[in-house]
């Protein structure tokens, strides 16, 4: 069992290109499914069967997790599954037909256009570093980028003429994202003037668009780091993380009236289902723009 997740680590790493995140909620899924092969005495992955995955479902049951940590540990297992049976170590997928436990529809959290604004007048552009810190908003806000697609960024992923930047994302998939006049700006300004001077640090020859203040590559914790001291300067902001600017990205353009399916291809989602949780949240602002302004409206809110 050891030996096949180190080949699957290896595997999710160089040839499905998923963040070391995304590995480590992998492995954690897997190290589960181990001590639940060991207390029922088994010594081969091969040795699982359905009835077994359906007692392991029932054991994760037991430590009464949330039905969103219960569909990813399955989801897990059944790709770990579907790498061993590609690589014919073992013959069946046991949790190819077990029910997923359906997961509770979260709308994700995002920044109203005052937030963000607020946000962008918290970043100190007296330091040096806050060139760098403006790009790095700019692109997650401005092209919704994800954070380890940011911290992957290259120097020639950057078409300044046709104001396109070059992503590779999740399972190596490649799409074409536009920026903006304000993201183009931010990251010329970061380019020609901070990020050279924190090349001198290292004296690397890096081609990493995003250097921390050592000059060496920025991590996605670094990206984390950076925007929680950037909320230190802000009165209004109390939280705030890489993909929440990514779902302020998604939700400010469809309230603008974008097609869903535009915003699937900028987010890079491979399914249309991912993409439609943004338009609850939009809904959600409809309804809340309706209460406060038909009087009709007023009139059943004050009642209430």
């Amino acid at each position: 069992m050891e030996h096949y997740i180190v080949m699957f680590k290896k595997y999710l790493a160089h040839e499905r290109n998923y963040s070391a995140h995304t590995i480590t909620n992998y492995e954690v899924d897997l190290r589960d499914f181990y001590e639940f092969l060991e207390y029922e005495d088994m010594k081969k992955v091969s040795e699982m069967t359905y009835q077994l995955a359906r007692k392991y479902l029932s054991f994760l049951h037991k430590r009464k997790l949330s039905k969103s940590t219960l569909a990813r540990k399955i989801s897990s297992l059944r790709s770990f599954y579907k790498y061993l049976q590609s690589n014919e170590y073992v013959k069946d997928n046991p949790f190819l037909l077990l029910s997923l436990p359906k997961k509770e529809k979260k709308i994700p959290k995002f920044f109203y256009e005052v937030e963000m604004n607020e946000l962008y007048n918290s970043i100190n552009l007296d330091d040096f570093l806050g060139e760098r810190n403006l790009a790095i908003i700019e692109l997650l806000y401005g092209s919704g980028l994800r954070v380890s697609e940011l911290c992957s960024l290259e120097l020639e992923n950057i078409h300044y003429d046709d104001k396109i930047i070059y992503v590779k994302g999740k399972g190596n998939k490649e799409r074409l994202v536009p920026m903006n006049n304000f993201c183009q700006e931010a990251l010329v300004d970061y380019i020609n003037n901070s990020r050279k001077k924190l090349l001198m640090k290292s004296k690397s020859n890096t081609n990493a668009v995003f250097l921390n203040h050592r000059g060496r590559k920025l991590s996605v914790r670094g990206v984390r780091d950076i925007l929680n001291r950037i909320i230190g300067n802000s009165s209004k902001i109390t939280s705030i993380s890489p993909h929440m600017l990514r779902h302020t990205f998604a939700t400010h353009l469809l309230n603008s009236g974008a097609d869903i399916r535009s915003v699937q291809e900028l987010l890079g989602h491979e399914q249309l289902s991912t993409t439609q949780i943004y338009t609850h949240v939009s809904k959600e602002q409809l309804r809340k723009i309706y209460m406060q302004a038909h009087p009709h409206a007023k009139e059943e809110e004050h009642e209430e």
